[in-house]
């Protein structure tokens, strides 16, 4: 089945479902334009994610996606945390601020959250999305029972066919040119740090569902060229930042117009999860050699979201964190609709 009949969409298009970026409003534009618009619910909680869903309904009556973190639940470490915490204190007290007394696990892995569950298989959103890794298989079965379209990301080809295994119904193979999130299964056992075009060659060529494909497309002849090697469509994330339907400050998006964008480095001591985005003093002072080990994840998130805090309050924007792509130089400013109009003419050359 290609991946336009499985999502009920016109255009082989996925808007990727950014956390703190992507809105409603951008999903639905997106929706509504004939492509997948997505919100992201990783960081919420189920009646948050309620309402998410409730106010992209209002605004589209399209196909969107809703998408879920699956990482390992965090482990509570004081050690770790606390030494954490002391190591970031020097920066803290250049804006006259001490850190937090402690810090903790700020949202629920979807592993280890029932609730939210229950809640999807109530509204039933026309696809779930997954990221870090699948839930259990009788939840899986649940979703799809309930007539809910399932997509899954993948890093290497031991991850993609473990989606196929599962029966999610098509794989986002996730490059390393990517901005946000690494959606690697086990961190602790490496990155293969595979880029886009060769790791869509290899899930094509090797497991049966459709492939969509992620990470450094910004335009149509990317995705073009994904689709020559065998992606049925593409997940595009930074391409969508500059929308003027997301939910990007003003200091990210004149980051994407500037030097700083042709400047990315994945990083995991933001949230201790690698991530990709525009190098600033979150990279330059937290990833050092001499560094303390990282607090699980998203336990370190919260670190940084008070040292960005502690920051903005002397009105420094040096410890933002903006995710972004290795294709973030090519990023567009106008409505989501429009880009969507231009990334399909592109395709067609």
């Amino acid at each position: 089945m290609s991946i336009t009949h499985l999502l009920g969409i016109e255009h082989p298009i996925i808007q990727a479902p950014m956390v703190g970026v992507s809105t409603p409003a951008l999903a639905a534009a997106v929706s509504n334009a004939g492509a997948l618009g997505s919100i992201g619910i990783g960081a919420s909680t189920p009646a948050q994610a309620r309402a998410m869903i409730a106010e992209t309904r209002a605004l589209t009556d399209r196909p969107f996606n809703v998408n879920l973190f699956c990482h390992r639940p965090a482990r509570a470490d004081a050690q770790r945390e606390a030494a954490w915490l002391d190591f970031l204190r020097p920066l803290f007290a250049e804006f006259g601020a001490e850190p937090p007394a402690a810090i903790r696990e700020i949202y629920k892995s979807f592993l280890d959250d029932p609730d939210m569950l229950q809640m999807l298989l109530e509204e039933r959103p026309a696809v779930v999305s997954f990221h870090f890794g699948l839930p259990p298989r009788a939840w899986i079965d649940a979703l799809k029972t309930a007539g809910i379209g399932l997509l899954a990301s993948a890093t290497t080809l031991e991850e993609a066919r473990l989606v196929e295994d599962a029966g999610v119904d098509a794989i986002v193979a996730q490059g390393v040119e990517a901005g946000g999130h690494r959606g690697v299964f086990e961190p602790e056992k490496g990155d293969a740090g595979i880029g886009t075009l060769a790791l869509v060659r290899l899930i094509a060529r090797h497991c049966h569902l459709p492939v969509i494909a992620a990470g450094g497309i910004m335009d149509g002849q990317g995705i073009g060229a994904a689709m020559m090697l065998g992606a049925q469509g593409a997940q595009l994330g930074t391409a969508f930042v500059p929308s003027l339907e997301s939910s990007a400050n003003a200091a990210y998006r004149a980051a994407l117009k500037s030097e700083r964008a042709h400047h990315t480095r994945i990083t995991a001591a933001i949230s201790g999860r690698a991530a990709r985005g525009m190098v600033n003093r979150l990279w330059a002072d937290l990833d050092t050699p001499d560094a303390p080990t990282l607090p699980d994840y998203p336990t370190t998130y919260d670190a940084a979201k008070a040292l960005h805090a502690a920051a903005s309050a002397k009105g420094c924007n040096d410890f933002a964190v903006q995710w972004a792509g290795q294709g973030a130089p090519l990023a567009r400013e106008m409505p989501a609709a429009e880009l969507v109009k231009l990334l399909v003419q592109e395709m067609k050359g």
